[in-house]
């Protein structure tokens, strides 16, 4: 089963849901559309069904549409010109009860039906005569395998179901299992081969991918010195797998851009994985090329550099072999509410491992923290959060490391760059690092009220734990001179409740008393509470450590909308 596909899969309304969701436990990096205000607890909301389906279709993304297929027939009509660029497409009832394959014969629409139909028990409604009648489709090879002349096909089949017979050359068992007519004198060959060879129209020619390509000191040249390789080996790049590499080059990029060339996933060793090979006295590059690839192979060293071709006797699975390189995301889910969640941190949660995390944060995300590992710690705990994080991505999992909020504003992506810049770990210079930004508190609460940070603002945490009380009575006095909106953030603990009051008499020494001041409570969660008061009238008792006060400029004005609500701006411009 290839769970690697990365279907779209359509609802278009709740009741598909759950049928949506067992297909996903097949295909995990599958991504949920639903139409809006129709269905929730989706990872992309659309309004327009036939312009997101036609630009899914065009970007060649396989779709599984829960729905009837006549609807899906209809908009993507207009498209269907070109069968072998077409990406699967199938119909699957809302029940479950049928599965429709439509589009895609060539890239796999057939096994794609076969196992999701798989999930309900039942046959997927599948029509091709080829694959109807020798049980497997020729011109859609399972994973491993590559189809070097597909515009011989249609005649070989058309061949093959008017009676020819066919020699299998080389070793299948896709094809061996198959019901094709396989006869050692037969009229058609299928010949299954790493070697590059001339396409007859009477031949199926299929490479599998069973080479490993270990690189252990990438230059300029590789590219060159590897296809120069190739070519002297008779070898066909279709047949490549897999880049095998040390650790260390994680981020190098020309490894990188080997491996796009190749169109093929590298695979990384530590050096605790080679020690088994170098203290037996073989080189560093011999033992990637051993910890990467089966004994029983046959290896090729090229004169130009470290790179050798190893050829495996069976079909190399990358996902068995080494670890991929890390991958740290720190991501913020916003203020709470889902639908503040930015559609680049719902991807990240969805292709995640790992989770690490506060436990109220990662409680917010529902259910996309299902089917992750997750690691929840105290608040407090930053350091040993991040470190853990790191330590897990440099292993090869891909972490999400979870803030509420923006997780560059008081929160975890400045912890994790710390620990970085302390430690200085070579295991975590190999992890590709991405920030993934999310609505702050104050953004969010902002809005709830109207636009109070309209003009210059500042923002100020008001917790003594990382910085004296000095330096934020310094700041808060700067703030209030120079004519800031100031969004105070932390401003009452349990523990620490003076603070709250010293700024305020701070202010009040350069504001006005009636000074509009935001207090928002809980925004974007159960509880959400936003009010206005007066400066003077601002007092510890109202706050705490989920509240967010934005304290306005000598500008910013309250007015009262024809609703009766208060709202607070700040003017772009001074009077």
């Amino acid at each position: 089963m290839n769970t690697r596909v990365k279907p779209a899969i359509f609802i278009l309304s709740q009741n598909s849901i759950n049928v949506a969701k067992k297909i996903i436990k097949i295909f995990p990096e599958a991504k949920l559309y639903g139409l809006a205000d129709r269905t929730d607890d989706v990872d992309v909301s659309f309004t327009n069904f036939g312009d997101t389906l036609r630009e899914l279709f065009t970007a060649g993304t396989p779709i599984i549409g829960i729905c009837a297929a006549g609807i899906l027939i209809r908009t993507l009509a207009p498209l269907i010109t070109d069968k072998r660029q077409e990406p699967p497409v199938l119909a699957v009832a809302e029940d479950g009860s049928a599965v429709v394959p439509l589009l895609g014969g060539l890239s796999g629409v057939n096994e794609l039906g076969r196992q999701i139909a798989e999930i309900f028990q039942i046959q997927a409604a599948i029509t091709t005569t080829g694959d109807l009648r020798f049980h497997t489709a020729l011109l859609s090879p399972p994973p491993g395998y590559y189809l070097a002349n597909p515009d011989d096909g249609k005649k070989f089949i058309a061949d093959l179901l008017a009676g020819a017979k066919v020699k299998l050359v080389g070793t299948a068992p896709w094809l061996n299992d198959s019901n094709l007519p396989i006869d050692d004198e037969g009229k058609l060959t299928i010949t299954v081969t790493e070697k590059q060879v001339n396409y007859q129209p009477d031949c199926l020619v299929y490479h599998p991918q069973n080479l490993a390509i270990a690189i252990t000191s990438p230059n300029s040249e590789t590219v060159s010195h590897l296809n120069e390789l190739l070519e002297s080996l008779e070898i066909s790049a279709h047949s490549v797998a897999v880049i095998l590499a040390p650790i260390y080059l994680a981020n190098n990029p020309i490894l990188e851009n080997i491996a796009r060339i190749f169109k093929v996933p590298i695979r990384f060793f530590a050096a605790s994985q080679l020690t088994q090979f170098t203290t037996k006295g073989f080189s560093f590059h011999e033992a990637v090329v051993f910890a990467g690839t089966n004994s029983n192979g046959q290896s090729f060293c090229s004169p130009y550099s470290q790179i050798t071709v190893s050829i495996d006797s069976q079909i190399i699975d990358p996902e068995t072999t080494g670890q991929p390189q890390g991958k740290l995301a720190i991501i913020g889910t916003g203020p709470g509410a889902a639908k503040w969640m930015s559609p680049e941190v719902r991807e990240i949660l969805n292709h995640a491992t790992d989770l690490v995390g506060y436990k109220t944060y990662i409680n917010l995300i529902g259910n996309l923290a299902d089917g992750k590992n997750i690691h929840e710690s105290d608040n407090r705990e930053e350091e040993a959060r991040a470190k853990m994080a790191l330590d897990l991505a440099a292993q090869g999992k891909y972490v999400a490391v979870v803030s509420s909020g923006d997780p560059g504003i008081y929160a975890m992506a400045t912890a994790v760059f710390e620990v970085i810049d302390k430690d200085k770990n070579p295991e975590w210079q190999t992890i590709d690092i991405q920030v993934a930004p999310g609505i702050s508190a104050m953004q969010a609460t902002a809005a709830a009220i109207g636009a109070p940070l309209g003009h210059d603002f500042c923002v100020i945490s008001l917790s003594d734990i990382l910085k004296p009380w000095e330096i934020i009575a310094q700041r808060i006095e700067n703030a209030a001179q120079g004519d800031f909106v100031i969004a105070f953030y932390n401003p009452v603990s349990k523990h620490r409740n003076w603070q709250l009051t010293e700024a305020k008499n701070i202010l009040l020494k350069y504001r006005k008393p009636d000074t509009p001041v935001v207090l928002g409570w809980n925004i974007g969660r159960t509880g959400q509470a936003v009010k206005v008061i007066n400066l003077e009238d601002l007092e510890a008792v109202e706050a705490d450590m989920r509240t967010l006060i934005i304290v306005g400029s000598s500008q910013t004005r309250k007015i009262e909308t024809s609703e009766k609500e208060t709202r607070v701006y700040t003017p772009r411009r001074y009077s």
